[in-house]
């Protein structure tokens, strides 16, 4: 699944659309200590948070996250959305809790695998 189909399964609000919407999603990732996801983030994971400042948009960028989902209503702070605008990274957000939002990423990465090329 690549970042534009998630964007196109409705199941997300996009607050911005950056570079890579062709890019694959590996799995999705939970975190909300950004030492911790700096060094486990999987590249290619669709990372999803309550932490909406700048220093989560950089270890997105580091960490080589395919899109970052605010989870739980969380929003980026002003700052920060300028500079997901600015690095051309996706943002995407939700109501729903951290494990539900990435359970979701993970039903569609599992039904996915199982489609016929």
């Amino acid at each position: 699944m690549t970042v534009q189909e998630l964007i196109d399964s409705g199941m997300f609000d996009v607050v911005n659309t950056g570079k890579g919407m062709e890019r694959v999603i590996t799995k999705p990732f939970c975190c909300d200590l950004l030492s911790i996801a700096m060094g486990r983030a999987p590249e290619g994971c669709a990372w999803v948070t309550v932490m909406g400042n700048m220093n989560t948009l950089a270890v997105a960028s580091l960490a080589d996250a395919a899109c970052v989902i605010m989870a739980e209503g969380a929003a980026l702070d002003d700052v920060a959305r300028k500079k997901a605008a600015d690095q051309e990274i996706t943002v995407l957000k939700t109501e729903v809790p951290i494990f539900e939002a990435a359970l979701a990423v993970w039903n569609m990465l599992q039904a996915g695998a199982h489609e016929e090329p």
